[in-house]
């Protein structure tokens, strides 16, 4: 697997610079007074979250695998260079179950557009890489513990972070089993999240054929992600 996705990290592109510099002395009595240093905003950082589990319509449907793709390439696109990109599988609680790691920081030698690119293809792929064996679909999916895992790796009072969960929003965990209509989620048990920009699920309720179901659980996660400290929520059954 790690083969297969090397591409994406080793991106690797030209980078001219010209500098021009003036011979002309700078005439004056004393020299000029130093510009105030400025400090560089904290570059964003963007968590994508691939569910692995057989609930999720993505696993097994290359054209709804083709159409998140599609969604979720603009994201990489609109960053800025500095930006950092973290990708990462999730499903069953199992860490050798889920060995999709990919962390990029944008550059000029890894443009957005380019990985971006990477990306599309990776996520479009995952169907074929299941039937191939080379990522295992999964018979749970842990949400909550992937989000704690990852609040545990990134830092939301730095900077703007922001985690896309390409999921169907069922948890079955533990914690939780949100299939059953009764189900609620527990309220978070940190502060970690306080701060986070955006908490974004994409397939909310994909695979279930009901509409009532969806809005129970884009209303569930709603209130987890308002308590937990999100500044906003997104869930999307389709776009």
């Amino acid at each position: 697997m790690r083969r297969s996705l090397s591409t994406l990290s080793t991106l690797s592109l030209a980078l001219v610079a010209g500098i021009g510099l003036s011979s002309t002395a700078l005439l004056a009595e004393s020299p000029p007074a130093p510009e105030p240093v400025m400090e560089k905003a904290a570059a964003p950082v963007l968590v994508i979250g691939l569910d692995l589990s057989k609930s999720n319509p993505m696993v097994t449907n290359d054209d709804y695998a083709r159409r998140v793709a599609d969604r979720v390439a603009p994201m990489i696109e609109d960053l800025p260079l500095r930006a950092r990109v973290m990708v990462r599988s999730f499903g069953s609680y199992d860490a050798t179950s889920n060995t999709l790691r990919i962390d990029q920081v944008l550059s000029a030698r890894a443009k957005p557009a380019d990985f971006a690119r990477g990306l599309r293809t990776l996520i479009t792929g995952v169907p074929k890489l299941v039937r191939d064996g080379k990522l295992v679909a999964q018979n749970k999916t842990n949400i909550l513990p992937f989000l704690q895992t990852m609040s545990q790796v990134v830092d939301c009072a730095d900077g703007p972070v922001t985690f896309v969960l390409l999921t169907d929003g069922v948890e079955d965990s533990e914690y939780a089993r949100l299939k059953n209509t009764s189900a609620t989620l527990p309220a978070p048990t940190h502060e970690r999240f306080q701060g986070c920009s955006d908490l974004q699920i994409l397939g909310l309720g994909q695979g279930l054929n009901s509409p009532k179901t969806t809005e129970r659980l884009r209303s569930t996660w709603t209130g987890w992600a308002e308590t937990a400290g999100f500044a906003s929520f997104t869930g999307l059954y389709d776009w």
